[in-house]
């Protein structure tokens, strides 16, 4: 069966065509560098990770562009309040600029530690400042902007189908609002450049021909990805959250200026969410890769409980979960790490694997098909081979495990040694017998190909 991916603009599940043969455009939102980013938005980076991973499955060359939003991301979307990275800046009593740099590195630290592929550009805003004044110079020319006292505003209603993305109803919204809008002419409308505040020295301003300023956050992403992609590329990705406003003003940009949507097929993850709900910076409730890190959990276990509820159904996230995940994890890996090397993959089920995978990264049924290999009788070889194929769509690095190194008691490799002579002398009951010592011991054996494992058992899963 062809790709299909479920495409939130027609919300429909559609066969996937590049529209150029063997190569695809990508372009998923990156993160805001105000703060550390929390594991609710690490999980959009792991559904388009596999998605990039499926794409390549499928034979074609991926060009993947990731931004980061450096500037311009008011605390509202409704354009008030002010901007993320002053505000970050005013919390911690660093340079707007600093704290940039800090972020940014936390998040490749994160990013590298849940193995998702480096994409071919990052982008950030504030090395873009000329494309997006450009940007809105055009779109000036065509007749989309006017000027209020506090910035250039894109007048959504000149387009009928503003917000089909989210299918919004703009002209409820116009009768229905009930908050004060200010010199904006029409609830919808959003900022495609701020003005400096008359009293106010930003840290990140730029001279535009309507005033010293900063750009908005949608104008951005629809600069950068045209830049590098162009204007009508074939998929655009992030959060649930970016539909009904960033993901929709990108695209009302896009046609003003270009006659396009911008991307063909727009994909979205839904959120992680704790006991008490959504998952928030703002609420402070938020749990960092970090701190999961920090609590012994290996960031690959995290990564393996995203893979096992599919993309866009709502993750919800609690220890006893995440402590699954990580102990399903370690018994793939203490199980793949025993079967050798030179085995060839057995075309069936890596075609089984890739048939799940190929509708719209359906990842839970994915893991089934891999643990039917785990406790399948084909040979140790096969397994493995089997089961490389599909980690390069999963992503858990199984090839590159080592467990770390145990330090076993002399009285107990003496037992061990013993349970393995009455093994080769074939005295069932006493090696039996020895395995129930050693386990009292707390020490667990475990049988395999090469020979006996011996484990800790509070570190045996």
């Amino acid at each position: 069966m062809p790709l299909a991916l479920y495409d939130t603009w027609s919300r429909t599940l559609r066969a996937f065509t590049p529209i150029q043969a063997d190569r695809v455009g990508l372009y998923c939102c990156g993160p805001t560098v105000y703060d550390h980013a929390h594991i609710g938005n690490l999980r959009t980076y792991v559904f388009e990770d596999v998605l990039r991973r499926v794409l390549v499955l499928n034979g074609y060359t991926v060009r993947h562009v990731v931004n980061i939003t450096d500037v311009g991301h008011l605390v509202s979307d409704a354009d008030e309040g002010e901007d993320k990275m002053e505000k970050g800046s005013r919390r911690t009593g660093e340079s707007a600029w600093a704290i940039a740099e800090r972020y940014t590195a936390a998040f490749m630290r994160d990013w590298q530690a849940l193995n998702l592929l480096e994409p071919a550009v990052w982008c950030r805003a504030t090395d873009h400042i000329d494309e997006q004044i450009d940007f809105i110079a055009e779109l000036e020319r065509n007749g989309y902007t006017y000027r209020t006292a506090d910035g250039i505003y894109f007048d959504t209603s000149q387009q009928d189908d503003y917000g089909n993305l989210a299918r919004l109803d703009a002209a409820g919204l116009q009768a229905g609002k009930r908050v004060a809008l200010g010199e904006k002419q029409h609830a919808t409308d959003f900022a495609l450049w701020k003005f400096s505040p008359p009293d106010t020295k930003r840290q990140m301003e730029w001279d535009s021909p309507w005033g010293r300023g900063f750009p908005g956050w949608h104008i951005e992403c629809s600069a950068m990805s045209a830049k590098y992609l162009g204007s009508w590329f074939d998929i655009h990705c992030g959060g649930e959250d970016h539909i009904a406003v960033h993901h929709s003003n990108e695209i009302a940009q896009t046609q003003a200026r270009y006659g396009t949507r911008l991307a063909n097929f727009w994909m979205h993850g839904h959120f992680l969410t704790l006991d008490a709900g959504k998952m928030s910076k703002s609420g402070g409730d938020f749990v960092r890769l970090q701190t999961l890190i920090e609590r012994g959990i290996d960031p690959l276990a995290y990564r393996y409980l995203c893979l096992g509820a599919h993309y866009r159904s709502t993750l919800r996230f609690n220890p006893e979960a995440l402590d699954a995940a990580q102990s399903a994890l370690d018994r793939l890996r203490r199980t793949y790490v025993q079967w050798p090397e030179g085995g060839t993959p057995d075309l069936s089920l890596v075609a089984r694997f890739k048939a799940e995978v190929d509708q719209d990264l359906n990842l839970p049924r994915a893991l089934a098909v891999l643990w039917d290999v785990v406790r399948s009788d084909l040979p140790a070889a096969t397994r493995r081979a089997t089961v490389d194929r599909f980690d390069a769509v999963l992503g858990l690095r199984l090839a590159d495990w080592q467990e770390d190194a145990v330090t076993v008691p002399a009285d107990i490799a003496l037992l061990a040694e013993a349970r393995e002579k009455a093994r080769a002398l074939k005295q069932w009951s006493e090696a039996d017998r020895l395995r129930e010592v050693l386990l009292a011991a707390d020490w667990l054996v475990e049988d395999s190909a090469s020979g006996q494992v011996l484990r800790p058992l509070d570190t045996a899963k």
